[in-house]
């Protein structure tokens, strides 16, 4: 009899167990390998937090329980746990809620984990895969330019350097998209340097280089074939900061028999793409290299 007491105990127990939580924070495993409720739930909590969003930030209680099909007793529940710990906040006048402050205080915690090259390495992987050329992300340092990030060519005959590698401005697509971005005064004070030739085909008259200048700003991009390294063609475009200020560059670079000035177009698209891609990581992240 007693044995039998103490089974129906423990049935009334779990029996209390399942009502008070009901399935909202902690379960079972059950039998057949169903999930627990407590996984089943934040499966939930976690879709309930997708809902927020630049089109829609604020939602209500009734609205999130007829968008997820959940209960609208269960949706309440976990909102106002968000809102506990301060994931969420519920708007007083018209009692919607909003993300609230402890995300962007982990979102500080991911940006100061993450550098430049676990997010934009990725991108310019794919733009080699897509062009078959090395490419370079490469950084203003005062009145030079330094290679920052490179990812090569697939091909045995590609163009390489080594990340830490400075070079001129004023010589090569991959300087000159950046000088002319500068102020004029800072041209100027390149020009006045002295336009080394590099090679036979390296632009030493200064008239002419301020044309081309003028020609880049127009165009956004910058080509050229053999002035900063015999053989090599290269393709680039400008990156900036949030204000407009010249930052660096993104570009391709190869044998110039492959890398041909009648291929600019078709690779001024993926270059594009690419470059649009990495300026608004470098916007979102506030990256700098030096």
């Amino acid at each position: 009899m007693l044995r039998i007491m103490i089974e129906i105990g423990k049935v009334i127990q779990y029996n209390k167990f399942i009502k008070r939580y009901n399935g909202s924070i902690i379960g079972t495993v059950c039998e057949g390998g169903m999930k627990s409720l407590s996984l089943k739930t934040l499966e939930k909590s976690l879709e309930l937090l997708r809902c927020f969003s630049e089109e829609k930030p604020a939602w209500g209680v009734r609205e999130i329980a007829k968008e997820l099909d959940m209960s609208h007793t269960i949706v309440h529940r976990i909102l106002a746990t968000f809102e506990q710990f301060g994931y969420l906040r519920q708007n007083p006048e018209n009692k919607k809620y909003e993300l609230g402050l402890e995300f962007l205080q982990i979102a500080q915690k991911v940006k100061a984990r993450i550098q430049p090259g676990d997010v934009l390495v990725p991108v310019m992987k794919g733009l080699s895969e897509q062009t078959g050329e090395s490419v370079f992300l490469s950084w203003l340092d005062g009145l030079e330019g330094v290679y920052v990030e490179i990812v090569e060519s697939s091909h045995v005959l590609k163009y390489s350097v080594t990340v830490g590698r400075r070079f001129p401005l004023y010589a090569g697509s991959i300087g000159r998209v950046m000088m002319a971005h500068l102020p004029e005064d800072k041209q100027e004070e390149i020009i006045s340097r002295g336009l080394n030739p590099l090679t036979s085909r390296t632009i030493v008259n200064p008239e002419v280089l301020r044309q081309q200048l003028q020609m880049i700003r127009k165009n956004g991009w910058a080509y050229s074939a053999g002035e900063y390294n015999e053989g090599v063609a290269g393709l680039h475009m400008p990156l900036f900061d949030k204000n407009g200020k010249i930052l660096g560059s993104l570009g391709i670079a190869g044998p110039d028999h492959r890398l041909a000035e009648e291929k600019v177009p078709e690779l001024l698209d993926h270059l594009m793409k690419a470059r649009d891609e990495i300026q608004q990581l470098l916007n979102d992240y506030s990256f700098r290299y030096l």
